[in-house]
């Protein structure tokens, strides 16, 4: 077995954000300039065990801190820009900033010939170089900035012309936690062609069949929410008081209703659920 501690530490300058620039002539106007700049950091505890009776286990647990001043090239676009403020930097949780982490491998693979340790029927060591391997994955939220009022984000005619209005601090509220388990089974192969003069065999080839399943229990894990909600399949318009009039308007509110409900739901807002590959690699 094995425990390590290790530590990191990355710098990020010169980034790209937008920029005002002030009392240009002969209008102000805006840009793009290398002014962003951020700071990853944290600590990763990891345990390892190497293969014991047939079992190989690792754990590790990341704790990390991303702090920026900008996610992306128009972070400080509704700020900056389009209030006519000048060029301050503040450093935020960046948007991949995930404080927890948490990764687990458990791998379970019988070995081939003296060192093999399975069932034997008809003679045959039917597991050797057989096995699966189980991952587990949980995090934690990533940050998104919340919104105090409500707009049709999910009605693509009218959102676009809605202004949001931010509540608390940019980048100041998470997603939820996000867990998945993936599994893989898979059993090797060694293929012999070709003889030389002597009977032996001249070439050899590798082969492994697997099953892979991805997001194994089907969880259903969030990667996007509306902003005045904090929910993926719900931004509030549709029961908000000030959307009732515009929605009483439309040709068929019922209509405008129903649709509004399936394009809230965005598939989009969720991660993949369960999927189940099945393959063979061959190498020579």
């Amino acid at each position: 077995s094995a425990l390590s501690i290790s530590a990191f530490y990355k710098e990020l300058r010169d980034m790209i954000q937008i920029i005002n620039v002030q009392f240009a002539h002969p209008i102000s106007y805006s840009t793009y300039g290398n002014i962003d700049f951020g700071t990853v950091k944290g600590l990763t505890f990891a345990y390892d065990l190497r293969r014991t009776s047939n079992i190989r286990m690792n754990v590790s647990y990341t704790l990390q801190f991303a702090d920026g001043t900008g996610s992306d090239p128009n972070t400080s676009a509704g700020i900056l820009a389009q209030q006519g403020q000048t060029n301050l930097r503040e450093a935020k949780p960046l948007e991949f900033d995930q404080r927890h982490t948490f990764v687990t491998s458990f791998d379970f693979h019988y070995d081939k010939g003296k060192n093999y340790n399975g069932p034997i029927l008809w003679g045959k060591q039917i597991f050797s170089n057989a096995g699966a391997n189980l991952v587990f994955r949980a995090g934690s939220g990533t940050p998104y900035t919340r919104k105090s009022n409500i707009t049709p984000e999910a009605d693509f005619t009218t959102s676009a012309n809605s202004r949001s209005v931010i509540s608390g601090s940019l980048n100041g509220s998470r997603l939820p936690w996000q867990f998945k388990i993936d599994a893989k089974i898979d059993k090797n192969f060694t293929i012999k062609y070709g003889k030389k003069m002597d009977g032996e065999s001249r070439h050899m080839a590798f082969a492994s069949v697997y099953v892979q399943i991805l997001n194994v229990l089907n969880t259903l894990n969030v990667n996007t929410v509306y902003r005045a909600t904090g929910n993926p399949d719900d931004d509030g318009y549709l029961t908000s008081p000030g959307a009732q009039t515009a929605i009483s308007n439309q040709t068929s509110p019922q209509a405008y209703i129903d649709l509004y409900q399936i394009a809230q739901n965005n598939p989009a807002n969720y991660n993949l659920p369960r999927r189940i590959h099945l393959g063979v690699q061959f190498n020579f």
